[in-house]
């Protein structure tokens, strides 16, 4: 935040009303509030949740927006949010297709409203095809894409890496990029547009590398059994004497050298470092000299030496590991530790805008901050329209 209270960022001035919606939407609107948006959350009246059973200001992707609490079953509550509509820059829904049409904030409805706005819509399989109304999470929408079937050990199942390749990686990120192109041609051309945003093309899109290396033959079908995906003993995790773990991640020809010299193994002994054949026995060398220290013995070797080399850290570690520390990239928050913004700006700095709010928590402001009257304010809470949950 600036001096004066107003956020600072990039995305300064910008307006962005974020209708319900767990998971990606959030963190799409995190992102942009970080870096300056105003965003204000439409929550459900008597939702009696906001998608996890944490306190509210453990859900940091809720950060630094405002809430407003309303039922959207009341006619007068929609009406309500056409009139922000006529105000907003960006919409972001996270329904499945045909539920905000059915509620009178379809994407005609209000472009019509407002024909620059921006229609952002998150899904898991896209607003057409055949799974368009199905059911999904991240791991479904990441099984269709390939990806998840090339993550893992090889000849084990495939790993599941948390919600950040369908949620965040293939849905959030590609939202917030999909409406950022959006605002940049709507500036252009005083037209807005929808940004059809699915988790599974998003994850799809995020494979691009892996298919080329496909369709030239180089990667095989198979996890597990290539440079990247912990096939090649110079790219895994190790195991050490105190049953914590390393990353070796020594791709290029040098930084492989420098390893094997520090782990005390003899550089001619492996030199074609891209003989699958030889990678058996490799693995099985590394992995017996790294079991003969601690994780931290061996991060002291290395240093300095130019190797890619670092510890794995633990969800408690990695705030306090000094590199962390010197790009703050944790912060805390109403006793809360979390990542910090990012990307950073040299002119115009992001910073995390609040804490999250609680469902409803600035219902009558907010609104009154996008055009509505203290009677206007009164009618619709007598209406049930808004409030604050009891």
């Amino acid at each position: 935040m600036t001096q004066a209270g107003k956020p600072s960022g990039p995305l300064s001035g910008l307006r962005v009303l974020e209708v319900g919606g767990v998971g990606p939407v959030p963190f799409c609107t995190m992102m942009l509030s970080d870096m300056g948006a105003e965003v204000v959350r439409i929550d459900r009246l008597h939702a009696g949740e906001s998608g996890l059973p944490v306190a509210r200001r453990f859900e940091v992707m809720f950060r630094g927006k405002r809430s407003i609490a309303m039922d959207l079953k009341k006619p007068s509550a929609v009406e309500a949010v056409q009139r922000m509509v006529s105000r907003a820059d960006v919409l972001v829904e996270g329904f499945r297709p045909g539920v905000m049409e059915r509620l009178g904030l379809g994407p005609e409805r209000c472009l019509a409203i407002n024909p620059r706005l921006v229609y952002g819509r998150m899904s898991g399989w896209g607003q057409d095809g055949p799974l368009a109304t199905a059911p999904g999470h991240d791991l479904n929408y990441i099984a269709l894409s390939g990806a998840l079937h090339a993550m893992g050990r090889q000849g084990e199942p495939p790993a599941i890496p948390l919600n950040l390749v369908g949620d965040f990686g293939g849905g959030s990120m590609y939202l917030a990029f999909g409406v950022l192109c959006a605002l940049h041609a709507a500036r252009a051309s005083g037209k807005g547009q929808v940004v059809d945003a699915a988790m599974v093309d998003g994850a799809t899109s995020l494979m691009a590398m892996v298919y080329g290396l496909f369709s030239e033959g180089y990667w095989k079908d198979e996890r597990g059994t290539n440079r990247l995906d912990s096939g090649a003993p110079w790219y895994s995790v190790y195991e050490t004497l105190d049953g914590k773990w390393v990353a070796v991640g020594a791709t290029e020809h040098t930084f492989y050298q420098n390893t094997l010299r520090v782990l005390g193994l003899h550089p001619e002994d492996f030199a074609d470092q891209h003989d699958r054949n030889g990678w058996p026995q490799l693995r099985k060398a590394i992995a017996d000299v790294l079991r003969t220290r601690t994780r931290d013995a061996w991060v002291a070797a290395f240093e300095g030496t130019q190797t890619c080399f670092t510890p794995v850290l633990s969800l408690a570690e990695a705030p306090a590991h000094p590199h962390q520390q010197s790009r703050r990239n944790f912060i805390e928050l109403e006793g809360v530790l979390q990542p910090a913004p990012a990307p950073r700006f040299s002119r115009t700095p992001g910073a995390v805008q609040g804490p999250p709010p609680d469902v409803g928590e600035h219902t009558q402001a907010a609104l009154f901050d996008w055009g509505f009257s203290p009677d206007e304010l009164e009618l619709l809470r007598s209406d049930g329209a808004i409030g604050v949950p009891g």
